[in-house]
């Protein structure tokens, strides 16, 4: 599946639900514990992850993979781990504020 800035991804099996704010630089298999994103309004069967470990994804923040420029923010929260070609995806940092000396 192509990555495309605005796309909407989902977990097929919870109920994670994720915006592309920017793609990938190349070609990237993105999973939601372990299991492969789909488009968002595909059929999806909601079995649920075997393991569903960690704090999952949450809602409102946004998730950032270094290797590969891809930036997705997180529009539905469940308890899925994301995931880049096996890499785990961390949250986005804030950006430091200049100092006002």
């Amino acid at each position: 599946m192509e990555i495309k800035a605005g796309s909407r991804l989902a977990c097929p099996e919870c109920s994670v639900e994720l915006v592309v704010v920017r793609p990938p630089s190349t070609a990237v298999v993105l999973t939601c514990g372990g299991a492969e994103l789909v488009e968002a309004g595909a059929d999806r069967p909601g079995g649920g992850h075997a393991d569903a470990s960690g704090e999952g994804t949450l809602v409102g923040k946004r998730y950032a993979d270094e290797d590969t420029g891809l930036e997705v923010l997180c529009a539905k929260p469940g308890p899925g781990e994301l995931a880049a070609d096996g890499r785990a995806v961390p949250i986005k940092g804030a950006k430091p504020l200049p100092s006002s000396d």
